[in-house]
């Protein structure tokens, strides 16, 4: 009995593929055309996706970068990821209390949130961020800055003093709080249940 397979959503971006391997091994577009027995115009055409290579033109690519022949045929090499990547401050972005009284600064990768996240939290005098349940199994910790907090968890409260972290459960109605005549800074992490 035949599985029905379904065919690809496009060819495989051979060229794509071919510039990284190429590259990847320091060789020109002249150096790999010797080696492969390949003219030179028609590898260029192929890296621009100006032209479709036949199944022997692919294996003496293949044969001549040493690659298994599915290499080739496979997605192209994903970019390496930069061992730095810097988020200027203009361009991280934050969430405002209507009524002015904290600001969020979100820090974390937005392909973390919903697993991990962490904030520039600043609470101004009498302000709050009051906040609904998360999942089951959230917890938050608060690392106080400067200033003055109160934390509520359910039914336990805690008052912080610039230094301490409190650690609790927010999968129950919980808020953060400034008690003080002062701004409270601070930071908020919040590791989902996984």
């Amino acid at each position: 009995m035949r599985k029905n397979v379904s065919p690809p959503a496009e060819p495989p971006r051979v060229g794509d593929t071919l510039a990284a391997l190429r590259q990847a091994q320091a060789l020109s577009l002249d150096a790999l055309s010797r080696k492969a027995g390949v003219s030179k115009s028609m590898l260029s055409q192929i890296e621009r996706a100006q032209a479709n290579p036949t199944v022997a033109v692919v294996w003496r690519l293949a044969n001549a970068l040493g690659v298994p022949l599915g290499d080739l045929l496979a997605s192209a090499p994903a970019p390496a990821a930069p061992a730095i990547t810097v988020v200027p401050a203009h361009a991280t972005p934050s969430l405002r209390h209507p009524d002015g009284g904290c600001e969020l600064r979100i820090l974390g990768p937005i392909d973390l949130a919903g697993q991990f996240e962490w904030y520039a939290l600043t609470v101004q005098p009498g302000g709050a961020l009051e906040s609904q349940p998360h999942e089951a199994g959230t917890r938050e910790h608060l690392t106080l800055l400067a200033g003055a907090l109160d934390v509520v968890s359910g039914d336990a409260r805690q008052h912080l003093a610039p230094g301490e972290t409190a650690r609790y459960a927010a999968d129950r109605p919980h808020a953060i709080r400034n008690p003080g005549r002062t701004e409270a800074t601070a930071w908020l992490v919040v590791v989902h249940a996984g």
